[in-house]
């Protein structure tokens, strides 16, 4: 049975649309069914009937709205995409594929609003434009590219690989930062419990012995104390400090150069994540490059890429000192954010003509760099994270226990 997917274009005003499936049968009498956004069941009757198409079934979609759009998503269709072009398969069917064979309802939507869009006469690249979220500058500007070339299947196969390995290098610095930061949440979990309703029970028990408490066990009851009678407090300053950090974070530009700068400055942890920038960096000015975008307008995106504001502000720094002739080189010196190696493979590549190949080169490096920390950081964290667990969680045990220890002695 063969499949086709029809949809009507909405309407700009009017009644709310739902999302039905059809069944029915064409001219030649093939079964045939497809998707349709419309205002009720009538409409897909007859909007499918203008279209020679017999209507047997009509079945009004229930949207799942929890499932969102995720860069795992677009790192798949992209490949997805890819592959199916260079393999000669036409746009509009390559989507049709995409569509069906994605797990999540609300990307397959998206997917059959663009494939839409270009059905009509849309260009793919102005079509991806209308979902910014989803799809960057940078993403639309190699479509446009590779659409304005006649080669949207190699582009998009440097999009997939693009997206894979920063993909790759995110999932990187996340299964980094994920296991200490989990520890000090479990660590932070365990003493409020033991604050708020253990060492309160040990003080009821220890008000029956009528003798003097050790100084450490006067110092964790004190705490203790303190903890009962303004744990409210407590917890809404650390809540609304974390909200207010993230809120500024998102609207003040100071405060992201400020929080961004600390991450960098950070002991160990800081070596990866400046390291997971610069390979992201490079590789996208290495894409865009090798694309054909000019370096000025590939330096557009460039910064927004590579996820830390003070490189940002080094990007937009580099762009205007490129705009007025000084060479790639140079700027990238003056910014004062990028390793000398990192500068002198970009001179070599603007000396011989090649710094899309030299600039995927640096990536390439800074990406094992970034392997190589992770793994050393996850061996180094480990024994530190012990310590930490051995001394908060040991001494509160031991301040606890020294009492009954005196208690005992005198008995």
């Amino acid at each position: 049975m063969a499949t086709a997917t029809r949809t009507a274009r909405r309407p700009a005003t009017g009644p709310k649309e739902l999302l039905y499936t059809w069944e029915g049968k064409d001219k030649t009498g093939k079964m045939i069914r497809g998707e349709m956004r419309a205002a009720g069941e009538k409409v897909v009757q007859a909007t499918m009937r203008r279209q020679g198409v017999m209507v047997t079934k009509v079945k009004k979609q229930k949207l799942s709205r929890g499932s969102r759009i995720g860069d795992k998503d677009i790192a798949l269709f992209t490949r997805q995409l890819a592959t199916m072009m260079r393999s000669g398969v036409p746009l509009l069917q390559a989507f049709d594929i995409a569509m069906k064979g994605s797990g999540n309802p609300t990307l397959a939507r998206m997917l059959n609003e663009i494939r839409n869009d270009v059905e009509t006469g849309t260009n793919l690249s102005n079509a991806f434009r209308k979902y910014p979220v989803y799809f960057d500058a940078l993403y639309c500007n190699l479509v446009e590219a590779g659409e304005q070339a006649g080669i949207l299947d190699s582009l998009l196969d440097r999009l997939a690989n693009y997206k894979e390995k920063i993909l790759a290098i995110k999932s990187k610095i996340k299964s980094a930062l994920f296991y200490p930061l989990a520890v000090v949440v479990v660590a932070a979990i365990v003493i409020s419990v033991m604050m708020l309703f253990v060492i309160p029970e040990f003080k009821n028990v220890f008000a029956s012995f009528g003798a003097d408490l050790p100084a450490p066990t006067l110092v964790v009851v004190g705490m203790s104390d303190f903890f009962v009678e303004y744990w409210y407090l407590m917890f809404g300053i650390v809540i609304g400090t974390v909200m207010i950090i993230s809120y500024l974070y998102k609207r003040s530009p100071k405060m992201q150069i400020l929080v961004d700068r600390a991450v960098l400055q950070l002991p160990v942890i800081g070596d990866v994540v400046r390291k997971a920038t610069i390979a992201r960096w490079t590789r996208t000015l290495s894409t865009m490059f090798a694309a054909g975008v000019p370096l000025v307008e590939a330096l557009d995106s460039v910064g927004g890429a590579s996820g830390n504001y003070i490189y940002l502000m080094a990007t937009k720094q580099i762009q205007t000192e490129v705009s007025t002739g000084t060479s790639l080189t140079v700027s990238m010196q003056n910014a004062k954010v990028f390793p000398t190696m990192a500068v002198q493979m970009v001179s070599i590549g603007e000396e011989s003509g090649q710094l899309d190949s030299m600039l995927g080169k640096v990536a390439e490096f800074y990406e094992r760099e970034v392997d190589d920390a992770v793994a050393g950081l996850s061996q180094l964290l480990e024994p530190l994270i012990m310590v930490f667990l051995g001394t908060v969680i040991g001494g509160l045990v031991v301040a606890m226990y020294l009492p009954i220890f005196k208690l005992g002695a005198v008995v």
